[in-house]
């Protein structure tokens, strides 16, 4: 659910989403996402939002809409864990498996950088 409330207040303060990303510490694409209902808004950041905009958070609330993330499926030659039986499920988007995949690649080199100095270290 797009937060109209939220949009309309920031557009007639003449504020764009790369400041109030910025207020929040997130980067505009993630603040996008929030202000059209994709992504959650935190009560912290709700917060955070009004102060920056100079309202009151019952000025831009909006309530989220509830909406089923997470789906579990019975699947009778996995491993049981707990109470729950079969695969975990979780609709992820693509870009954010992308960037953490890149991190993860990222850290690999510096992990393998870190251990040659060290070895270069031990044998001085």
């Amino acid at each position: 659910m797009q937060k109209e409330k939220l949009r309309n207040v920031r557009k007639r303060k003449g504020i764009t989403q790369q400041q109030i990303a910025d207020a929040i510490a997130t980067d505009v694409s993630n603040y996008s996402r929030k202000e059209s209902g994709d992504v959650s808004i935190r009560k912290e950041e709700w917060e955070k939002i009004a102060r920056f905009l100079e309202v009151s958070v019952e000025d831009i609330y909006e309530e989220e809409e509830a909406r089923q993330v997470n789906h579990f499926e019975n699947n009778t030659h996995s491993n049981n864990i707990g109470n729950v039986s079969g695969n975990y499920y979780c609709n992820v988007p693509e870009f954010l498996l992308e960037s953490q995949r890149d991190l993860i690649e990222l850290l690999k080199k510096e992990n393998q950088k870190l251990q040659e100095e060290i070895e270069a270290l031990k044998n001085r």
